[in-house]
């Protein structure tokens, strides 16, 4: 990604972290504040920096032809695949793959019934008479 905005502006990263509640990245090597840091028995303490998170506007994929940050949208393609393309004045339009991470997050989830389902059968039963059935007083 690149970085559009902020003092690391025009920078370019790869993103390590991303927080989507609160709608934040952490860029590796950007973005970086100093951190103080208690003495405790296994570490001396003082000073060090870490990478702080980014909102996601301050940042931009890079379009893999031109090389330039640019915005992504989804498409279809013929065969109804969804992707991501590249948009803007200096996009070129190119499909973005997903990173293999995602691929491998994105598994289905099961579908084996668990210990506090409703049966299909019971779900199913119809266990209204009508209101003949019940016991209504004649007036």
């Amino acid at each position: 990604v690149a970085v559009v905005a902020g003092r690391d502006k025009g920078l370019t990263g790869t993103v390590t972290k991303v927080d989507r509640k609160k709608g934040k990245v952490v860029v590796e090597g950007r973005n970086l504040v100093k951190k103080t840091v208690k003495r405790t028995e296994e570490s001396p303490g003082g000073i060090t920096t870490k990478e702080a998170p980014l909102h996601y506007s301050n940042v931009r994929l890079i379009d893999p032809k031109t090389g330039y940050p640019v915005r992504v949208a989804y498409r279809f393609l013929e065969d109804g695949t969804k992707v991501r393309v590249t948009v803007g004045s200096r996009a070129s339009g190119s499909v973005v793959p997903r990173p293999e991470v995602l691929k491998v997050r994105r598994s289905p989830l099961p579908v084996a019934d668990g210990p506090k389902d409703t049966a299909s059968q019971a779900a199913t039963r119809s266990t209204f008479q009508g209101f003949a059935a019940s016991a209504l007083p004649e007036s």
